[in-house]
C-alpha cells in the first residue's frame, strides 16, 4: 500500500501547475484538435475545449448561430481561460473579415474574455513570413471559402488541392499523404503552402514537406498554437521551444 501511495505522489510532482489557460470553441466533430494541443502544448499551458455544432448539417449563417457559439464560450469562460479561440478555420473564413468580427463579439460578450478566431491566427503566421501567394491543400469538397478569405486578407492563391472528403474520412488522412499531395502539387511561383483545417493530420507533415519543398507550411493547428503563445507569452515566461512543427515555431 506505501508503495502504491508512494507512486501516485510521485506521479503528482509530475505536474505542472499551469501559468496560463486556452479555450478552443472546435466543432463537434473534431476529433484532432484536441489531442494535437495537449501533445505539443509545452509545460505550463493548459488546454481547455468546448463543443459547439458549427459545421456540416449545422452549419449556418454566423447570425443564425450565435446561442450555439455564446453556449460554448460560456461554459469555456468557466474555467477561467485567459484566451478564447474559435477554432475552425472553414467557419471563422467563410463570411470573410465581416464574419469573423461577428462571431468574436458573440465569443467575447458571452466570455468577458480575450478572443482571436484560427482565421486571424492563419493570417498572422502566413504575415510573420511574408508569404504573399500560397498554395491551399485541405480535405474539403472545395477551397472558396478559404481563397476568398485569403485573398481579402491580400495573399494570392495559386494552387487550389481539396481532396473532396466528408466528416470522419478528415482525420483518416494521413501525415504522409498529406505530404505526398503537397508535393504533388509544388510550385515554384509561391511563398509557401497553407494546409488549411483543424480536423487532420496535417500538423504531423509541416516538418516533412518544408524539407522536401524547402518552403514555410502554415497550418491551422500549428498557428493558433503559435499565436496563443505569443498572446500569453508574458504569463508563461520562458519556455522551451515547441519541436516538429516546423519554421514557424522558430520565429
Amino acid at each position: 500500500m506505501d508503495a502504491i501511495v508512494e507512486s501516485r505522489e510521485q506521479q503528482g510532482r509530475q505536474l505542472v501547475e499551469p501559468r496560463a489557460r486556452i479555450g478552443l470553441i472546435v466543432p463537434s466533430v473534431n476529433r484532432q484538435s484536441e489531442p494535437q494541443f495537449n501533445h505539443y502544448a509545452p509545460p505550463g499551458l493548459a488546454v481547455h475545449v468546448a463543443r459547439a455544432r458549427i459545421t456540416g448539417q449545422w452549419r449556418k449563417p454566423v447570425a443564425q448561430m450565435h446561442d450555439e457559439i455564446a453556449r460554448a464560450a460560456a461554459t469555456l469562460a468557466d474555467a477561467g481561460p485567459d484566451l478564447i479561440v474559435y477554432h475552425c478555420t472553414d467557419s471563422s473564413m467563410r463570411e470573410g473579415l465581416a464574419g469573423e468580427r461577428a462571431i468574436l463579439d458573440i465569443v467575447q460578450r458571452a466570455s468577458g474574455v480575450e478572443a482571436v478566431a484560427t482565421s486571424a491566427l492563419v493570417i498572422e503566421a502566413l504575415r510573420a513570413f511574408a508569404m504573399k501567394s500560397v498554395v491551399i491543400v485541405s480535405p474539403y469538397l472545395s477551397n472558396e471559402v478559404i481563397a476568398r478569405y485569403l485573398e481579402e486578407n491580400g495573399v494570392a492563391v495559386r494552387g487550389d488541392i481539396a481532396l473532396k472528403l466528408t466528416g470522419h474520412e478528415f482525420a483518416a488522412v494521413t501525415p504522409r499523404r498529406w505530404l505526398e499531395a503537397t508535393r504533388e502539387h509544388a510550385r515554384d511561383d509561391v511563398d509557401g503552402y497553407f494546409l488549411s483545417c483543424t480536423n487532420t493530420t496535417q500538423i504531423e507533415a509541416i516538418e516533412d514537406i518544408e524539407l522536401a519543398l524547402g518552403k514555410p507550411v502554415v497550418n491551422s493547428n500549428q498557428a493558433v498554437l503559435w499565436g496563443s503563445l505569443r498572446r500569453l507569452a508574458e504569463k508563461l515566461g520562458e519556455i522551451a521551444p515547441v519541436q516538429n512543427l516546423g519554421r514557424l515555431m522558430r520565429l
